[in-house]
């Protein structure tokens, strides 16, 4: 009797196993209220202290994980959501000065300065301010691997016609150098909404992509000529990214709408004049998705998509639905034999996005948690199987 019993649990525990790698079915998020004030519209998780653990960083704050006790590194200001900004778009970590702690690099209002907030070691006080650019005119700056080597750059334009990446000069007083993308005199007209990199032509280089087009990444990313190849990749959009959505071979485009309404994948197929792109909508029923990550929620090998809604972003009788709930979602690639499935999951219906937030395993568990920083407050979603 006591073998049947054994199997009997044995094959009850082996289907529940089954059953909680069940992809999206099985996944859920436990809501973690960091801070309820606004702080940011952009918000990053890195090792700030150096304890192995990670920390939020968001704006003029970092949260000490694993309790998330606030620490202040720059004057703390009053943002009203209604009629103001906060001083922080988005907020990247990177260690600049090349001493091993992570500094601040922040994004304020598009046109404004950018600049970075160097790490004082575990001192206390204020960290310091150093200039990255003058003006990035970007609503959504990019920090990718572009060179290949593992180490993010910054990439974003530097005034209406001059897109360019960045790295710290020598001397960290001053700006960081910049090296020209797009041709200034006879480029195309770059967008303030809508930028990407990625390998979108598969040569082992990553391109960098905007609504009208792509740059051609040349072996010599510091010296070489960026070829443009106009494209129509939709409206003007949030962060884009490139992705292989239906295992073609080809690689596709994924966006959405920063004010207005939609979410899409811009399939590559290959035309008679070189590569042609054909939009399909993945949602069309809520707006103001300012923020886009990709990333593999449940586990299963393909990557998903997360994004939401933007609360409040010119206020509340701008843009599209500018009441409408705060949604947050995952969208499931399911490839099914002769096209693609998406599916929704709802994660929250009252923190949405900023400009940038941060998909990444913050506990240690091996699944992807979500943090999110917007006008309604800082958010860390657990992920939960």
């Amino acid at each position: 009797m006591l073998p049947i019993i054994c199997f009997a649990l044995l094959l009850w525990n082996t289907l529940a196993g089954r059953e909680a790698q069940r992809p999206g079915s099985s996944v859920s998020f436990k809501k973690i209220v960091i801070d309820a004030e606004f702080r940011s519209e952009g918000v990053t998780v890195a090792d700030i202290n150096r304890d192995g653990r990670p920390d939020i960083l968001a704006g003029n704050l970092w949260y000490e994980g694993p309790n998330w006790k606030p620490h202040v590194i720059a004057p703390l200001q009053k943002f009203d959501p209604a009629t103001g900004y906060s001083n922080c778009f988005l907020n990247f970590a990177k260690d600049v000065n090349g001493d091993g702690w992570l500094d601040q690099v922040v994004f304020g209002f598009p046109g404004a300065k950018a600049f970075w907030r160097e790490n004082p070691k575990g001192q206390p006080g204020f960290w310091k301010e150093r200039p990255v650019f003058p003006s990035a005119a970007n609503e959504n700056p990019a920090y990718a691997d572009l060179l290949g080597t593992g180490k993010p750059v910054l990439v974003f334009q530097h005034n209406d016609r001059s897109m360019a990446w960045y790295e710290p000069a020598e001397d960290l007083e001053k700006d960081f150098r910049a090296y020209l993308i797009s041709d200034p005199q006879n480029g195309p007209q770059i967008p303030g909404h809508g930028l990407g990199v990625g390998d979108i032509n598969r040569d082992g280089r990553n391109d960098v992509i905007i609504p009208r087009g792509y740059w051609l990444a040349p072996e010599d990313r510091r010296q070489g000529r960026w070829e443009f190849i106009p494209a129509n990749l939709g409206p003007d959009c949030a962060s884009m990214y490139v992705y292989d959505v239906n295992a073609d071979g080809l690689m596709d485009v994924l966006s959405s709408s920063a004010h207005g309404i939609g979410v899409w994948w811009f399939e590559q197929r290959r035309g008679a004049n070189g590569p042609e792109f054909v939009q399909h909508v993945i949602d069309d029923t809520w707006s103001q998705s300012h923020a886009l990550e990709l990333a593999d929620i449940n586990g299963d090998g393909v990557k998903d998509i997360i994004t939401g809604k933007r609360f409040w972003a010119h206020g509340p009788t701008g843009d599209v639905q500018p009441d409408a709930p705060c949604v947050l979602y995952w969208y499931e690639l399911q490839r099914k034999e002769g096209g693609v499935r998406w599916v929704r999951h709802l994660i929250d219906a009252d923190s949405g996005v900023g400009l940038h937030f941060t998909v990444t395993d913050v506990n240690g568990d091996g699944r992807l948690d979500i943090v999110t920083s917007n006008k309604k407050g800082v958010f860390y979603f657990e992920q939960r199987r």
